[in-house]
């Protein structure tokens, strides 16, 4: 497949002024989300009207290059930054899986791996799976899917094929049964200027000469120009995701060479990896991402539905250039589990920061909680929908993450510390848990946001903490407790974890 051809839309930008326009004191004096969902459709006496929800994920995307967090000095982000200034930013959200399927099917079920089953790349959905489709499906929405989905089952040994990695039939799509316009692995069906989607009926959708991001961008913006409310529409971009066949970033035509000096981010620097060649290429792909925002924004604003449609923007992980261990995700670091998330539309247009952490498997109890559908008792996540109205009590302010395929690991992350263990004995990557696990990173994020000294097996050395917080060896002796409940909690057998010996 050739990557040659031209891109059709103009440079990124920010979508329209009225975002700068509207007050924050307008803002801060809407009502609730309950009474927000209560507004009326049309003229007097018509019926609710319910949100429209569209989610659009971005793979492989760093949480801290969106302009809105404060690190990233290289303005790539605008019409997110204008989605997060009118909206609502989460500044802790984090993964639970960081691995494609995985993370995916905790976001689309509000469980852990372990209740879900997809543990790993490969294993798909169970067909009577709840999910956010199915539950909104069951009162009244469209489900509705573009893109990457990733979450049908390809059994050891497929072969990496259009045709084997493509078509996902109806039973494996998760309850999205209305339009569908999507590869199950496109990385596999597809190159950044060539490849094919498939339709409803498993046909090939072919596209050449234009941009991935544009092209699939292009599909949601057809659905939406006839979409009947209310509507779920997820966009599932490959980019910024590395092309899996060469290993490498490719941005739009023209993009990389904006940025051949990038800002290198801080946890980056230190270590070896690839960012040095892949940084302007990713920081090109993003900048797509990010004007692709500004496509669908404008399109629901022509539309009317802007203001009836909560649009969330996330990742399913991060990416540490091979920093941590030899690919580009898959371990306990800030850089694979700390995602972005943004929210705007109804109940979310509050022009708010989110402090507290929130996770993946917390998505959907609370988009249905938004639309006023009600939360399967299977779904062990949690609606975040108090934490708008600073209703914090209780909020248990930490992740429980479970890790596959580099290692079979586990995680704890507070605002404070994020404690990993990986398993030890003959439960490897290829496991899906252990009975067994070692003490394996301890950072101190207070001291060291950028993770550059593992604090585990280290002594008490106040000078170790920088003056913040508790005693290393006494915060992963507490860590370690919580770590253990937690994955009882999750729905795994009880596990023993070896503390990782003092060094000298």
């Amino acid at each position: 497949m050739s990557d040659s051809g031209q891109r059709n839309a103009s440079p990124p930008g920010d979508v329209t002024r009225r975002d700068f326009l509207r007050s924050s004191a307008a803002l801060a004096a809407l009502p609730g989300l309950g009474a927000q969902h209560d507004r009326q459709q049309g003229g007097p006496g018509s019926a609710r009207r319910r949100p429209n929800i569209l989610i659009y994920i971005s793979d492989q995307f760093r949480w801290d290059v969106l302009s809105a967090y404060g690190l990233n000095p290289m303005h790539l982000t605008p019409n997110l930054d204008a989605m997060a200034r009118r909206g609502t930013l989460f500044q802790s959200h984090v993964t639970n899986q960081p691995v494609c399927g995985p993370s995916r099917a905790c976001l689309f079920t509000g469980q852990y791996q372990n209740k879900n089953g997809v543990w790993r790349n490969g294993l798909g959905l169970q067909s009577d799976t709840a999910t956010l489709a199915t539950e909104l499906r069951k009162s009244g929405y469209t489900a509705n899917y573009v893109g990457k989905w990733h979450l049908a089952p390809t059994p050891p040994g497929t072969p990496n094929t259009p045709e084997a990695r493509g078509p996902v039939a109806p039973e494996h799509r998760g309850g999205f049964d209305d339009f569908w316009q999507a590869s199950n692995e496109l990385e596999w069906t597809s190159h950044p200027y060539e490849g094919d989607l498939y339709d409803t009926n498993g046909k090939p959708i072919h596209f050449s000469g234009e941009y991935r991001v544009d092209f699939i961008t292009g599909l949601a913006k057809q659905f939406l120009s006839t979409v009947r409310e209310p509507f779920l529409l997820v966009v599932s971009q490959l980019e910024v995701h590395h092309q899996n066949d060469c290993n490498c970033f490719v941005a739009p035509n023209g993009y990389a060479e904006r940025y051949e000096n990038p800002f290198v981010p801080e946890d980056l620097k230190f270590f070896p990896g690839d960012w040095q060649k892949q940084l302007p290429n990713y920081y090109g792909s993003v900048a797509s991402i990010d004007h692709s925002i500004g496509e669908l924004r404008s399109t629901l604003a022509h539309r009317g539905l802007e203001d009836d449609t909560i649009f969330l923007f996330l990742a399913d992980h991060g990416c540490h250039f091979r920093t941590r261990n030899n690919e580009y995700k898959r371990s306990p670091h800030e850089s694979s589990i700390h995602v972005p998330l943004v929210i705007q539309g109804p109940g979310f247009d509050r022009s708010l920061n989110i402090p507290e952490i929130t996770t993946q498997i917390d998505l959907t109890p609370t988009l249905l909680s938004a639309a006023g559908v009600p939360v399967p008792a299977g779904m062990q996540g949690r609606s975040f929908l108090p934490l708008l109205d600073r209703k914090i009590d209780g909020w248990r302010n930490e992740a429980f993450i479970q890790i596959s395929e580099s290692q079979c690991g586990r995680a704890l992350r507070t605002p404070e510390w994020t404690y990993a263990v990986a398993a030890s004995g003959g439960a490897k990557a290829s496991a899906a848990a252990s009975g067994r696990y070692r003490e394996e990173c301890l950072y101190n994020l207070f001291a060291d946001p950028h993770e550059l000294l593992n604090l585990a097996g280290r002594r008490d050395d106040p000078k170790l903490v920088h003056g913040f917080g508790t005693p290393p060896q006494q915060a992963a002796a507490e860590l370690r407790e919580r770590l253990l409940a937690r994955m009882v909690e999750a729905g795994e057998a009880p596990a023993e974890i070896e503390e990782r010996q003092v060094e000298s």
